[in-house]
């Protein structure tokens, strides 16, 4: 509405909700999730992004644990080869530990950065 733009840097992701019309997800230093804010929260892609929204507590829901993402973030001074995400990504393969990972149009303006999508998609683990 003033044609004006603002850089927001945070985990909380009602916030993001409330204050945000597209969305970064960076994941160590690197964007490999962008979209609308309604692209991103409706159809979560990377799984990054898919462990954060699975983080978020559900008052309304049964499950007493919360689904965390496994592993720790890696030193930025020495990332992996290929994904950075890849040694905590449970779809991880040789692809993602070697490769040049290419982003990949979801639709819309819906992007990701990850070669495993139709496995993902497929719902394979």
């Amino acid at each position: 509405d003033y044609n004006t733009a603002m850089i927001m840097i945070t985990h909380d992701l009602g916030v993001v909700a409330e204050v945000c019309d597209d969305v970064a997800v960076v994941y160590a230093g690197e964007i490999i999730e962008y979209g609308t804010k309604e692209e991103v929260f409706d159809n979560p892609t990377h799984p990054y992004t898919k462990g954060l929204f699975g983080a978020i507590p559900d008052i309304n829901s049964h499950v007493k644990r919360l689904s965390p993402i496994n592993g720790l973030p890696p030193n930025p001074s020495d990332l992996p080869k290929g994904c950075s995400f890849n040694p905590r990504c449970k779809y991880a393969t040789e692809a993602c530990r070697n490769g040049n990972i290419e982003t990949v149009n979801v639709g819309g303006s819906h992007i990701c950065k990850c070669c495993q999508l139709d496995k993902i998609r497929g719902g394979e683990k």
